[in-house]
């Protein structure tokens, strides 16, 4: 770009220099050189236009839905179909959302009447959502490098791409989990049920009636001499920003994580059910490998809003979930609220290990020095991988 602003001001300087010699020598040299150098940047600027409104441009993928981080088939051609030669033609990506392998930055195409210029590669996509993905403009540039045009390419390819599953050889966050829950139950001295008072937000299924028409208040049950067993995984849907450079990186990781943990324990043939809002509070459960294609495309379809209320949520998921009955419950969120770690301190009241994910970028000692035994507490950066981080 400073080559070609050189180019105007050496051009600029000389049709001045070419009006200086009209007016103090004419004849026909001065002449010829003034209607040269006026006529060279309007020939220049209309076979740039010819090239703008002529040149074709073909582009295509092997499919229009696919996976994040999977890469597949792609190609482009560019086509002169004149009886005059194109160049300068050079080509810009979508690169914020995707990525085009081994594809050359910078350069330019010539191309002879008649010639095609065909470039087949493998394309990625980064991140779950839909987006345009390929050839995003044509840079065009005039023989003498003194203009340059932007076409953006009508009929860019528009891709739907779904999460990807993260398979986890173990979950860090819970090594040690199943020897807290043993210690827990050699702790309890005594099967019978004890009661606590209520707390608000507490499930309605836990409430002690007879202890609480004897002390005429509120008593809430928890079981001494059971070990729960179920696994619950609730998941933030609130769209945290307006702009899509922001939201989709952390929105897809958020579904990762899900997508991982749930893969974790349906490969284990554990069953577990999970909560996310959507214009309300939607359940899944999955018992087993064999039910967890269905629970892939539910989550897929994930739709997050600005309008989530996820506190709202995660308190319906409780109060009226199956969550009270499980033995550890896992939390998938981008920011940790007092009124969060509210519900988290009312489950490990009643006896509920609490595993928190925050996908953030944020430094994570703000968030791990407020974790516990039974609370844990695990930041996950937004563009980090997963193994060996859950």
């Amino acid at each position: 770009m400073v080559a070609m602003k050189v180019r105007r001001w050496i051009l600029l300087g000389l049709w001045v220099l070419s009006l200086v010699s009209i007016s103090f020598y004419g004849g026909a040299v001065s002449y010829g050189f003034f209607f040269g150098v006026t006529l060279l940047p309007v020939i220049s600027l209309v076979y740039l236009l010819c090239v703008y409104w002529r040149f074709k441009i073909y582009q295509e993928t092997d499919r229009r839905t696919m996976v994040c981080d999977q890469p597949m088939s792609y190609f482009f051609m560019l086509e002169n179909e004149d009886y005059f030669a194109y160049t300068g033609i050079s080509v810009r990506m979508h690169s914020s959302f995707s990525h085009v392998e081994e594809f050359p930055d910078n350069i330019e195409y010539e191309l002879l009447p008649g010639d095609k210029s065909i470039y087949e590669t493998k394309l990625v996509c980064k991140y779950r959502g839909q987006y345009s993905i390929g050839v995003k403009e044509v840079i065009l540039t005039d023989f003498f490098r003194l203009f340059r045009l932007r076409h953006a390419v009508s009929g860019q390819i528009k891709a739907m791409v779904l999460p990807k599953i993260v398979p986890l050889a173990e979950l860090t966050s819970m090594i040690d989990l199943p020897l807290l829950a043993r210690q827990d139950a050699l702790g309890n001295t005594e099967p019978d049920i004890l009661v606590r008072d209520y707390i608000e937000g507490d499930s309605l299924k836990q409430i002690h009636w007879k202890a609480t028409a004897g002390e005429q208040k509120l008593k809430v049950r928890t079981m001494t001499g059971k070990e729960n067993q179920g696994i619950s995984i609730f998941c933030d849907t609130k769209r945290y920003s307006g702009h899509r450079r922001e939201y989709l990186p952390l929105e897809n990781k958020i579904l990762e994580v899900l997508l991982a943990v749930g893969y974790f324990f349906a490969g284990k043939e554990m069953e577990f059910s999970a909560y996310y809002g959507q214009e309300g509070i939607v359940k899944g459960h999955v018992e087993g490998i064999n039910e967890f294609d269905d629970f892939y495309h539910k989550v897929s379809e994930i739709v997050f809003s600005t309008e989530e209320n996820v506190q709202r949520v995660l308190e319906h998921a409780v109060v009226w979930g199956e969550v009270w009955s499980s033995g550890i419950v896992f939390c998938i969120l981008h920011e940790l609220t007092p009124a969060i770690m509210d519900v988290t301190e009312r489950l490990m009241a009643g006896g509920v290990i609490v595993v928190i994910y925050i996908i953030t970028d944020q430094d994570p000692m703000d968030y791990v020095k407020q974790g516990s035994m039974r609370r844990r507490i695990v930041v996950i950066p937004v563009e980090a991988g997963l193994e060996g981080r859950l």
